[in-house]
């Protein structure tokens, strides 16, 4: 589509369920689903709370200062992809799925400063709430610079983060297992 944006979206739309999702060069790509026990997918579940930030921005945009920006934050690239090993390690373990959020926090402290426009006032006081009222992690989704935000809350907090972001929409959201699907065809 000649934009500067990624694949991970529409490659996690088109398999469903958790996965980890390995790229390799342009053409490759290696999904490999996370086992996990319905037990501790419903644990992480009921631990994220999901936000529209109310900014619409044009993500490739942003995409592509990271882009521009990408050989200059090698070391904190590598660092967040071994984030992503530390959280599917948390994930199949019996780890308390709170850890999870916390590398979630530090995740969101690295892709902040990683290009202009990742973050901005709006959802540095936006995050600032939510983390005061007791979240434990979250990070902007997407390239960032508005959509949507991320919380990671336990149970007794999440009341309170709602209070604190009660300007904002709340989406509502589970885990999807199956992946695309054909739900009409006109052809029939």
């Amino acid at each position: 589509i000649k934009e500067a944006v990624g694949s991970q979206d529409q490659t996690a739309t088109s398999f469903g369920g958790l996965n980890h999702i390995t790229f390799s060069g342009d053409d490759e790509i290696q999904i490999t689903p996370l086992s996990l026990q319905p037990e501790r997918v419903s644990a992480l579940e009921s631990h994220l709370m999901l936000y529209f930030s109310g900014i619409l921005r044009k993500a490739p945009v942003i995409a592509a200062r990271q882009i521009k920006e990408m050989d200059h934050h090698t070391s904190k690239l590598l660092q967040m992809r071994q984030m992503v090993e530390e959280a599917t390690r948390i994930l199949h373990s019996e780890d308390n799925i709170e850890e999870f959020g916390k590398l979630l926090y530090e995740s969101w402290q690295f892709k902040r400063t990683l290009a202009q426009g990742i973050t901005n006032p709006t959802i540095d006081e936006i995050f600032q709430a939510a983390m005061e009222a007791g979240a434990i992690g979250g990070k902007v989704l997407g390239a960032g610079g508005g959509g949507f935000i991320l919380f990671f809350v336990a149970a007794q907090n999440q009341a309170k983060v709602q209070e604190r972001l009660s300007k904002l929409i709340k989406i509502p959201f589970r885990f999807e297992q199956l992946g695309t699907q054909i739900i009409l065809n006109d052809h029939l």
